[in-house]
């Protein structure tokens, strides 16, 4: 893509961020829609965070954001979403440098990402691993779309699971913490760990929120049981098209921003 000078310069923000699909999946459906737009990758600090998001917005542009900076993402905004408001996290931020609007697009994402996963048979148990601001965002969106199932939180450090559980109940999100060893019909995993879940039995079910190559080694293995996995990747196109729209006030083109994903993913 030709960047003109007069591009709208568009980010995903985190740390790590090398790794990210998004400058591909947006750049391709900006592309597409003949827009004047580029879309980068943009490692941070929490300290240099803020001035990262003014800068971009006071430019016109706009930005994603990604780990670890989603929670302090909506303490930015002054125009937050009742999804942000309910996660306390925040994936998208647009507009006025003086006073942003930010949504968390992630809860759609999810919903999509369970709904290819396991149909139209909801789960009766669930279990979330991990307690950031992707974690919140799954607690949501498993609240809302399965409101009967049985949700665990697993974390390696009882505190921060604890934390999580009084959190999720006052965003109407019931959640309890895990008991080590008990099946599940549906774990997801928000950290970064890609090799295995440290649960000795497996999901019948399994999402990692994490997108690599040729699928990531935990989603391999997964597989290789005969069990049921996915990675990140309809997660992240779905959510990368809620935000597209956010952007340019335009439905983001879903059947470009997948084939671009799946590119970019291919082994």
């Amino acid at each position: 893509m030709r960047v003109r000078a007069t591009s709208k310069l568009l980010a995903v923000a985190g740390d790590p961020v090398v790794h990210s699909v998004s400058p591909a999946m947006h750049n391709a459906a900006i592309e597409a829609l003949g827009l004047d737009a580029v879309y980068v990758a943009a490692r941070t600090t929490a300290r240099a965070f803020p001035g990262l998001v003014y800068s971009l917005l006071e430019a016109g542009g706009a930005l994603n954001v990604t780990a670890p900076f989603k929670q302090q993402a909506a303490a930015l905004v002054d125009h937050p979403s009742e999804t942000v408001r309910r996660t306390g996290a925040c994936n998208t931020i647009w507009g006025d440098a003086d006073a942003p609007s930010g949504d968390n697009t992630d809860v759609v994402g999810v919903q999509a990402a369970l709904k290819a996963l396991l149909g139209d048979q909801p789960p009766a148990t669930a279990r979330i691993h991990g307690t950031g601001g992707s974690a919140r965002a799954v607690a949501v969106a498993l609240a809302d779309a399965y409101p009967g199932a049985d949700v665990a939180v697993a974390s390696r450090d009882a505190s921060r699971a604890a934390s999580f559980v009084e959190w999720a109940a006052s965003a109407g999100a019931r959640c309890r913490p895990a008991r080590h060893g008990e099946a599940t019909d549906v774990a997801i995993n928000c950290t970064p760990l890609t090799d295995a879940l440290p649960w000795p039995e497996p999901p019948r079910a399994l999402l990692d929120l994490n997108c690599r190559p040729g699928h990531t080694p935990m989603v391999r293995a997964h597989l290789l049981q005969g069990l049921q996995a996915s990675d990140g990747r309809v997660m992240l196109v779905e959510q990368g098209a809620a935000s597209f729209e956010r952007f340019f006030g335009v439905p983001g083109p879903v059947e470009v921003m997948r084939a671009a994903v799946e590119d970019a993913l291919r082994a």
